[in-house]
């Protein structure tokens, strides 16, 4: 059976999900009480604002209508919707009330409690005024959620929309979503608490029944929406109000859809399986399994069909930490319906998780041109020792920033590399700046083997990153190096790998080959070769020019077939001369994998030694290296230029 409709494509939204938007503060560490969490991971969450995130990465257009507040978490929530690509025109800020807050932990299998932080909070403030007749227009379809009918204001504003759905010709979706103590039907510290019986629960979900064509819950869900003691009089008193599709979720045990008159025989209905994982943390699979249900039903698939998208959604969820920044893309979905999975814990499984990372990233960066200012030996260098002198190499690295600033203006794709030890005043000043990459490197100047700068613990270090900034790490590494240097480099990268991925941080490898060996028509192409069969991949590529177009065509080859999801490459330029570099740049604009570069001693390296011998002002080098800067840029957008023509 499908579920074709008159209207399906014909609207510019596929789905408006309503009802709550909160940040959800997720205990990190796993198998202990709420009141024993010592760190918080921070997301999106709120069943509508889960599953309009959810359909949203399976390509559904989806939009949210809630209201948030007039703070930080409020803006966290806006932000994110849109880098996930959900309409956010529906979402109403608050000035008078908190953006609701949820504290949660995963205590055991199955068990993980939470607290609402919802007094008076923002979303359950929504009313009729905050549906837009035009915006439900605009939609095929809508999803209605239990907690929002348990307020006057809220429900009228749902019921609003329902009417306004129905009159446009939209489909309307109820996702019961019972809370008990969200209907004040259980203490603070019951917030897991999934089943209380209440007459007037029963009533207000029965009062929307006629109106859906798609109702979805638990098992406890439709006993409450029935307001019957058994499932099987509970689904007969739901087909008695509505005609619509009922779908039962099960958990581990998958689902069942009923389509037409309830059978006697309640397994006789159309069995969804589920997938059999590891159960890590149920929270948020419900939002999970809505969210691929809705993409088969909104694309006219057969229930079966939607049913196995839903299904292994919910697998994702249950198999990971957190709720909707776990929820898999189109693409990691339909991987693991193809290949399935070696691994029960999902979340274990190294192939799957590349692509989740790869799928969703933050944002896309189609193109890169940066500045390089994260050295620190060769700046050490110029200062000879002189304690003063190196005093004043943060604020040299802070004039830079600058310097890229006024190349950039405003322009999207530009960013710089800066490094910890005397860049945190320029990074400071680059994290102003509206839109740019920030890189950081890690590994201990000239080591050769890899070592990382400060200490050998990533993870400690790692931690306290702003989520945007990427791991830059250089390794001087040969095709013709002996076996053991190579194993320890490798080891050391797949080190720094793991640790991006675990704290979630882009990274990118810089492989220089050229100062300890040939460089061959093969060389670097055999060096990423070598980095991939260890297992790593990086977001991003630094490599040095190279000599001929075949060598970029080699380089395309190994990158396009090993990771077709890796962001791209971006050239160093070695102190060269700016001639130089634009020759390289040449045979780079032949490459489909070349994003741009990220060049440093070309651009500062004499304004930095005029600077700190004193002989040029502020300004002086600011200009400078904003000149050359900016002449590479024209170079690297020129090129593009003749390229597209």
């Amino acid at each position: 059976m499908t579920n074709a409709h008159p209207d399906d494509g014909a609207k510019p939204l596929d789905v408006i999900t309503i009802g709550r938007a909160s940040v959800d503060l997720y205990g990190q560490q796993i198998g202990t009480r709420l009141e024993d969490i010592g760190s918080f991971a921070k997301s999106v969450g709120g069943c509508p604002t889960n599953i309009a995130v959810g359909t949203a990465r399976l390509g559904l257009k989806s939009a949210l209508i809630t209201r948030v507040g007039n703070e930080q978490m409020g803006r966290f929530i806006r932000e994110q919707l849109d880098r996930e690509g959900v309409e956010t025109a529906g979402i109403a800020t608050d000035p008078d009330r908190l953006t609701a807050l949820v504290l949660l932990s995963v205590e055991a299998e199955g068990v993980s409690p939470m607290i609402f932080y919802r007094t008076d909070c923002a979303d359950m403030a929504l009313d009729e005024s905050n549906i837009d007749e035009a915006l439900i227009a605009s939609a095929r379809a809508i999803v209605v959620t239990g907690t929002h009918f348990s307020r006057p204001n809220s429900e009228a504003a749902q019921k609003k929309a329902i009417r306004l759905a129905k009159a446009n010709g939209a489909r309307v979706a109820f996702d019961i979503d019972y809370r008990p103590n969200l209907w004040g039907l259980a203490g603070h510290d019951a917030g897991f608490s999934r089943y209380v019986a209440s007459d007037i629960v029963s009533q207000k979900y029965q009062s929307v029944l006629p109106d859906c064509d798609l109702i979805v819950g638990t098992e406890e869900e439709v006993l409450i929406a029935s307001g019957q003691a058994d499932l099987l009089s509970a689904l007969r008193t739901i087909r008695s109000l509505s005609s619509g599709t009922i779908v039962l979720k099960r958990g581990p045990m998958g689902c069942i859809v009923y389509d037409g008159p309830i059978p006697d025989d309640l397994e006789h209905g159309i069995v969804g399986k589920g997938f059999p994982i590891e159960v890590y943390n149920v929270l948020g699979a419900g939002d999970a399994f809505m969210s691929g249900w809705l993409r088969g039903w909104l694309k006219g698939e057969p229930h079966a069909t939607s049913a196995t998208w839903a299904n292994a959604c919910g697998a994702f969820a249950v198999s990971r930490l957190l709720c909707a920044p776990e929820y898999p893309s189109w693409i990691e979905l339909n991987y693991f319906l193809d290949h399935g999975s070696s691994e029960r814990a999902l979340r274990k499984d190294p192939e799957l998780n590349h692509l989740h990372w790869a799928t969703n990233r933050r944002r896309e960066i189609p193109s890169l041109m940066a500045l390089a200012i994260d050295h620190r030996s060769q700046l050490e260098d110029l200062a000879n020792g002189d304690a003063g002198l190196l005093a004043r190499i943060p604020a040299f690295k802070t004039l830079a920033v600058k310097a890229a600033s006024r190349v950039a203006n405003g322009r999207p794709g530009f960013g710089m590399l800066i490094d910890d030890k005397y860049g945190r005043d320029a990074l400071f000043a680059a994290g102003a700046e509206k839109d740019f990459w920030i890189a950081k490197p890690i590994e201990l100047p000239g080591s050769r083997p890899l070592q990382f700068e400060f200490s050998q613990d990533l993870g400690s270090r790692l931690i306290d990153w702003p989520v945007d900034h990427c791991i830059k790490v250089l390794c001087f590494y040969h095709p013709d190096d002996p076996a053991e240097l190579k194993r320890v480099q490798l080891d050391k990268l797949r080190t720094a790998y793991e640790a991006a991925r675990k704290v979630g941080r882009d990274i990118l490898i810089e492989i220089i080959a050229g100062k300890h060996g040939a460089l061959g028509e093969d060389t670097i192409a055999q060096a990423l070769r070598e980095v991939y069969d260890a297992g790593i991949k990086p977001d991003w590529w630094k490599l040095e020019p190279q000599a001929s177009r075949s060598a970029w065509a080699a380089i395309d080859q190994v990158i396009e077939a090993r990771d077709p999801h890796c962001r791209g490459v971006v050239l160093l330029g070695l102190e060269a001369s700016h001639d130089v570099l634009e020759a390289g740049f040449t045979a780079a604009r032949s490459s489909r994998t070349v994003k741009g570069f990220a060049v440093g001693r070309t651009i500062f390296a004499e304004s930095a030694k005029a600077w700190l011998a004193g002989t040029i002002s502020d300004e002086d080098a600011v200009a400078d290296m904003a000149r050359k800067f900016g002449a590479l840029v024209d170079v690297w957008e020129r090129l593009g230029d003749s390229k597209a023509a």
